[in-house]
């Protein structure tokens, strides 16, 4: 199957051949507005590189200040409820649209980039910045959505140690996944065509083992299986968005490690974390 899209702006469940996922990315420089209906699926609207951006949900009107670039700041976000009509208008920059099939109608929810949850998870060189948007820890007023941002350094690892989510053989945890990537490089506030990154997913069985080289704006779908690590190259840190959703009637970002490679997590206690993160903060970019 192929897991690596490349070269497009948009996945679907029905181009994913899955139930519940779906990400576009919107680039207001070819379309400065955007209508999308809500039919039957719920999202989270965030900035990549647009800044300003007038959004109206039904009769209710925000302004998404964004940010100039993923690797310059932290964003600020708003949930879409399903049955909503959304509009969108801007003049430049990217927005990430993440969506999840859904029938419970939440209210519509302007989130602050002061009140997005960072982290910095795991130690040595799998430590990696976790920018929690719409995960059960950091926001209740969904159904089925989970949306997070990770960004990890140049030369180190994450989505490490390897995990699943696939509700089968053991792993009680289900969760479609998609994985949006962007390589910076340098200092450079956005993703840079020249960047490389790469990353692994297998199947339980073994039957597949696929490592994928990651280049700028990428999307990579795990419909099931252990996925990890995603390696940024030395000097070209590497920035992803996920969306997961499933069928579970409550979220949960829950998983299953590949019991090979658990004892990761307890070694981690006795290393270092990496002294560059948080990379960015609510101020922007950290000096």
């Amino acid at each position: 199957m192929s897991w690596l899209y490349r070269g497009i702006n948009s996945i679907t469940p029905k181009s994913a051949k899955w139930k519940y996922c779906g990400m576009h990315i919107l680039d207001l420089s070819e379309q400065n507005n955007h209508e999308i209906l809500f039919n039957d699926f719920e999202g989270v609207l965030l900035s990549l590189s647009a800044e300003n951006v007038r959004v109206v949900v039904d009769s209710v009107e925000f302004n998404l200040i964004g940010r100039t670039g993923v690797f310059a700041g932290i964003s600020d976000w708003i949930y879409i409820p399903v049955g909503a009509k959304l509009v969108i208008s801007g003049k430049n920059g990217l927005l990430a649209l993440s969506t999840a099939a859904a029938t419970k109608k939440f209210p519509a929810t302007y989130t602050s980039k002061d009140k997005v949850l960072v982290e910095i998870r795991g130690s040595g060189f799998a430590t990696r910045q976790v920018n929690n948007i719409a995960t059960p820890d950091s926001f209740l007023g969904a159904e089925k959505i989970l949306v997070c941002e990770v960004i990890t350094p140049g030369g180190n690892w994450s989505s490490w140690p390897p995990h699943r989510h696939d509700g089968i053989a053991g792993c009680d945890f289900n969760n479609e996944e998609i994985y949006y990537f962007q390589i910076g490089k340098q200092n450079s506030d956005h993703g840079s065509n020249e960047g490389r990154g790469y990353f692994r997913v297998y199947s339980y069985d073994k039957s597949i083992d696929e490592t994928m080289t990651i280049n700028d704006r990428d999307f990579v779908i795990v419909p099931h299986g252990y996925h990890g690590p995603s390696i940024a190259a030395p000097e070209y840190p590497m920035y992803f968005l996920n969306v997961l959703a499933g069928p579970a009637e409550n979220r949960t970002m829950g998983f299953c490690d590949d019991p090979s490679h658990h004892w990761i997590r307890e070694d981690w206690k006795n290393q270092k974390q990496d002294s560059r993160l948080p990379m960015t903060n609510v101020n922007g970019k950290r000096i």
